[in-house]
């Protein structure tokens, strides 16, 4: 989505609003096994001093899978939306979003802010214990009958509890 900006460019506390969906096309991650929904954003970009701000909300809603367990998982992404704009790129500034002409490429932003507020981990709840190295049991579930790892620097000294 392109979003033209002419009227608040020159004009000091001027504001325009935006709401639109984000294509999911190339919001790939390897957790997230679908989308439910394309991703909602709303805000406004406005002018503070001769400098545009874009400010605003994303929500994704997305069926994810467990980077511990393994289970699928609905989740709820809320990324906060904030940016500055600039009429021309700046190498100095890679964080910049520029204008083309009087317009914003509405979508560069979102996506942009998106992937870089993903997490690098999903879990499907915060204290997930995991699946067990030794039988693949899924640990929220319960403890599985697998003899408990004894520390590989300790195994001499359990040699020697055997003897007795």
């Amino acid at each position: 989505m392109r979003l033209n900006l002419r009227e608040i460019i020159e004009v000091p506390g001027g504001s325009v609003p935006f709401e639109c969906e984000l294509d999911t096309e190339g919001l790939d991650f390897p957790s997230v096994l679908a989308y439910r929904g394309k991703p909602h954003a709303e805000g406004r970009v406005y002018n503070e001093a001769g400098v545009l701000h874009l400010e605003g909300t994303l929500r994704a809603e997305m069926t994810c899978v467990c980077d511990r367990c393994g289970d699928a998982f609905d989740s709820v992404k809320e990324t906060a939306l904030s940016a500055v704009i600039v009429e021309e790129e700046n190498e100095e500034y890679p964080e910049y979003f520029a204008l083309d002409g009087n317009d914003l490429d509405l979508d560069e932003v979102l996506s942009t802010s998106f992937i870089l507020d993903m997490e690098t981990k999903f879990l499907c709840r915060e204290d997930c214990k995991g699946l067990c190295p030794g039988c693949g049991k899924n640990l929220n579930l319960g403890p599985c009958g697998c003899r408990k790892q004894i520390d590989p620097r300790f195994a001499v000294l359990e040699q020697l509890l055997d003897k007795e």
